[in-house]
């Protein structure tokens, strides 16, 4: 098994963090005549923290999902300014070169169940 990078390591928790400020932030401007707004808020706060928990765990999948929750933030930022864009398209940039380096692909593929075991 690989050691998990340092960059790893901090973007899950990264991930964590930014998710559980997220919902804190949203609860206390919760109105229940817009739950159904809440919820998707909801939603994609708990994919950051799912993400942040399995990228920590050296879950393959954590990382494009991560990259989907990001780039998802670069689609949405297109309704505020061009500064969000900009901001979270760096912040897309940074993610890859995270969670795609050559220590970060040997860690999740570390991580990859044993060739051996196949479905029947």
């Amino acid at each position: 098994m690989n050691e998990r990078p340092i960059s790893v390591t901090i973007l899950g928790y990264l991930l964590i963090a930014m998710g559980t400020i997220g919902i804190a932030y949203h609860f206390a401007e919760f109105k229940s005549s817009r739950l159904d707004e809440y919820i998707w808020v909801l939603l994609v706060r708990l994919t950051a923290i799912v993400c942040g928990v399995f990228l920590l765990r050296g879950s393959d999948w954590a990382r494009w999902v991560a990259m989907a929750w990001i780039a998802f933030h670069v689609v949405i930022s297109y309704f505020h300014s061009m500064q969000e864009v900009a901001f979270h398209a760096v912040v897309l940039v940074a993610f890859a070169v995270v969670l795609f380096r050559a220590a970060a692909n040997r860690y999740f593929r570390g991580h990859a169940p044993e060739s051996g075991s196949k479905l029947r």
